[in-house]
């Protein structure tokens, strides 16, 4: 089954056989739970709260949820609710973690953490997926939370994190532009020779599987087949991107603040790079971005079983 829009996923998580645990790290956050009780009660994902449970039990009660009916673990703090998940999925008792009341950075430091870590040797990275009525399909977007500035390799660990992602989701071959201002290699901008570095990697050696790495591509040639022509610009990729990888945080942070802001897109987002998908959503985002990304990761960590 391919994914093309957020109903299609939530209908593909809902017809798994077998319901992925999530670990939700400090779980005692009344819009983390929000978002679990929903994606509980559609049968998405089999929780496991850790954090404070006397806080945990209040916020289910508060939301009218029997606190019984939900897996608690005990935790006196941060470091203590990072360490149960880590080891759950260390164990394989998890196969999701999700961020409740706790920074960000503590997080990723536990797992990156080289000696209890959860890393598989490849640096992690934010992918970013959005419907809007403005185009055809559901698409990605890479990294535009996490990685700053990354080099050249950083950004072939981001492309195969995300086309790996991608085929998990039923897309055989994702159409991959690599984003510029400009369409040809211009020695003055890294961007672009890093685009064309990484579409020489693919043509080449298939250094990323089974995908096409259009590179260097402008925004409006990747995601309309229109401007494309009037330009004369001819690829495979043009007005049918599936993933659009940024140059770095800033321009990935402006893109996606823009389709949700005044392009109207729905949202949900993942880390991966890990052993495990990680639900790592902000606490202003709209419940529906939440629940979006938990069912992203449940069905993605389905896939990768």
């Amino acid at each position: 089954m391919q994914i093309k829009s957020f109903q299609d996923l939530v209908r593909g998580v809902q017809a798994m056989p077998k319901k992925s645990r999530v670990a939700v790290v400090a779980a005692h956050d009344e819009h983390t739970l929000e978002s679990i009780v929903e994606a509980t009660k559609d049968g998405l994902i089999y929780p496991v709260l850790i954090g404070d449970k006397d806080k945990i039990k209040e916020i289910l009660s508060n939301m009218s949820q029997s606190p019984n009916d939900y897996d608690i673990l005990p935790a006196a703090d941060v470091d203590e609710c990072l360490q149960k998940a880590i080891n759950m999925v260390h164990s394989g008792d998890a196969d999701v973690i999700m961020k409740g009341k706790l920074e960000t950075a503590p997080l990723m430091k536990a797992i990156i953490n080289k000696t209890n870590g959860i890393g598989k040797g490849r640096m992690i990275s934010l992918v970013g997926f959005y419907e809007t009525p403005s185009y055809h399909k559901l698409f990605a977007v890479s990294d535009m939370g996490i990685n700053t500035y990354p080099d050249l390799q950083g950004k072939k660990d981001i492309l195969l994190n995300a086309v790996e992602l991608l085929r998990s989701l039923g897309n055989p071959e994702p159409k991959v532009a690599v984003l510029s201002a400009v369409e040809k290699v211009n020695s003055k901008m890294p961007d672009t020779l890093h685009g064309e570095s990484l579409k020489t990697m693919q043509t080449e050696d298939s250094a990323f599987g089974k995908c096409i790495v259009e590179a260097p591509i402008s925004f409006d040639l990747a995601t309309s087949k229109e401007a494309a022509d009037i330009k004369g610009y001819k690829s495979p990729v043009a007005g049918d991107a599936d993933l659009l990888l940024v140059p770095d945080i800033v321009s990935g942070n402006i893109l996606v603040k823009c389709l949700t802001g005044f392009a109207g897109a729905q949202t949900a987002g993942l880390v991966v790079g890990a052993k495990v998908p990680i639900v790592l959503t902000s606490r202003s985002a709209e419940a529906k971005d939440k629940y979006y990304s938990i069912a992203l990761s449940a069905y993605a960590a389905g896939a990768f079983e």
